[in-house]
């Protein structure tokens, strides 16, 4: 079923890639949208405290705090930093329905305040805990009741998965997808959308936001229930991704995994303290801004909004700008005709369980063109020919919470010369592994996440 709605973009699909292109263009003119930056002392309901710190007089939503870390794990040793604590846990949910035999996605055209354009392609329901509990005071999100009322039946995916360590405290989200056989209304800004739509939406520049990414990365094709070879729709390197994700024929076993993830985990030190904002080294604040005194990583800048299609029309909020963008990747290899991919153990303050699995290069890219040596595969990444690379775009980051954030992210095909030894905290891993250890919390980083869901499985290499 799955393998069908991969492969379906027209015939057989409830809307044409036209109208959905077009429905989300149209949007784009039509949601009005305002955004200023404003002081922060101009931010309606929110409060500076002693420390420096940015909360809600609600208590609720989130706040903005300094921390201090402590780590034995690579460079640098020790830092303060601000950083975004929203211990409450939201949905990032997808409602499905099977339309003529092909399996439908209903995605929301949503805007966020940080969206570099506006309108992008999101879960069904997209809400924080304060926002389905509505201490906004605004209307309850649409679609909310599907996912409190789903029965053990209905649901494909649960899992609580993590944001953006470096950004993030220990913030998780409950991703999940549930399966519905009755009717269901669509509103305005929503449409029923294939697997393969989606997929063909990620193609583009930030059309598909970070919380549908995640969603999307969790459906394991090892479930699919159409052959891959004879008369597969798909061409060679879908088709071997699809091999890898169902084959035990791997470099490394999972309980080899398993152990060199455990060992890592164990022998690596995270202390995280809080730390006044206003006591934090090299960072400087002033009325407008938190910034690093090199101007280097992001800001905090506040922002007021008026986005008219939203629970609540109008808000004040801090949000993260980027001031470098960041450089993703994976690099894949087959072996023996399975493509496997180099994982990183990669440790960020917020985690919530020491090292998680991520991309093989995930780093600044101004930071690192300077000291790439000390980034491993960093230059073979950065220097690969066009035939090797099989996807690179400029995603974006969650728009609630980042301001224009956009990073590159790229899947890069290694030659046959490239080493299949691997430096100290990098392994190898199929695609079924990598899904293995999807279907657990906290295992695999949202930047991983967002290139499993970005993987070509419906077209080969461009």
């Amino acid at each position: 079923m799955l393998l069908r709605s991969l492969c379906t973009l027209n015939d057989g699909a409830v809307n044409s890639l036209e109208e959905i292109n077009a429905l989300i263009e149209r949007r784009s003119r039509e949601i009005a949208v305002d955004i200023k930056t404003v002081p922060f002392s101009r931010l309606d309901n929110w409060i500076i405290d002693k420390n420096g710190s940015l909360k809600h007089s609600s208590g609720k939503f989130f706040s903005v705090e300094g921390i201090r870390v402590e780590t034995d794990y690579r460079t640098p040793r020790c830092w303060t930093q601000p950083i975004i604590n929203q211990c409450e846990i939201g949905y990032l949910g997808i409602i499905a329905k099977e339309f003529n035999g092909v399996l439908h996605f209903l995605m929301q055209m949503k805007v966020e305040p940080g969206n570099i354009n506006h309108v992008q392609v999101s879960p069904t329901l997209q809400a924080t805990r304060s926002n389905f509990r509505q201490a906004h005071h605004g209307r309850k999100p649409l679609y909310l009741d599907y996912f409190e009322n789903a029965s053990p039946r209905e649901i494909i995916v649960d899992q609580l998965q993590s944001e953006s360590g470096s950004h993030f405290l220990r913030k998780r989200n409950r991703n999940i997808v549930i399966m519905v056989d009755g009717g269901v209304k669509v509103y305005e800004d929503f449409c029923w959308m294939t697997a393969g739509q989606v997929k063909n939406l990620m193609r583009f520049d930030s059309k598909v936001n970070m919380p549908a990414r995640s969603v999307f990365s969790l459906l394991n094709p090892r479930r699919l229930d159409l052959p891959f070879r004879g008369n597969s729709p798909l061409p060679y390197f879908g088709k071997s991704l699809l091999l890898s994700a169902r084959t035990d024929h791997s470099v490394h076993s999972m309980d080899y995994l398993l152990s060199w993830l455990t060992g890592i985990k164990a022998h690596c030190d995270l202390t995280v303290r809080s730390c006044p904002i206003n006591k934090m080294t090299d960072w400087r604040v002033t009325e407008d801004e938190i910034v690093h005194r090199d101007n280097k990583y992001f800001k905090i800048l506040g922002i007021k909004v008026s986005i008219a299609n939203r629970e609540v029309a109008s808000w004040c909020q801090p949000v993260i700008k980027p001031v470098e963008n960041y450089l993703c990747a994976f690099v894949i290899k087959e072996f023996h005709g399975v493509p496997h991919f180099i994982v990183q153990a990669k440790l960020e303050c917020g985690n919530y369980d020491a090292p998680e699995l991520a991309p093989t290069v995930q780093c600044l890219v101004s930071n690192d063109v300077k000291n790439s040596s000390n980034v491993p595969f960093f230059d073979y990444v950065r220097n690969a020919p066009p035939e090797r690379i099989l996807h690179s775009t400029l995603q974006s980051e969650e728009g609630g919470r980042f301001y224009h954030a956009q990073n590159r992210y790229m899947l890069v095909m290694a030659d046959e010369s490239f080493p299949a030894e691997m430096p100290e905290g990098y392994v190898w891993m199929s695609l079924r592994q990598v899904y293995a250890f999807l279907r657990f919390n906290n295992f695999v980083n949202m930047e991983a996440r967002s290139l499993i869901a970005l993987l070509p499985l419906q077209q080969g290499a461009v």
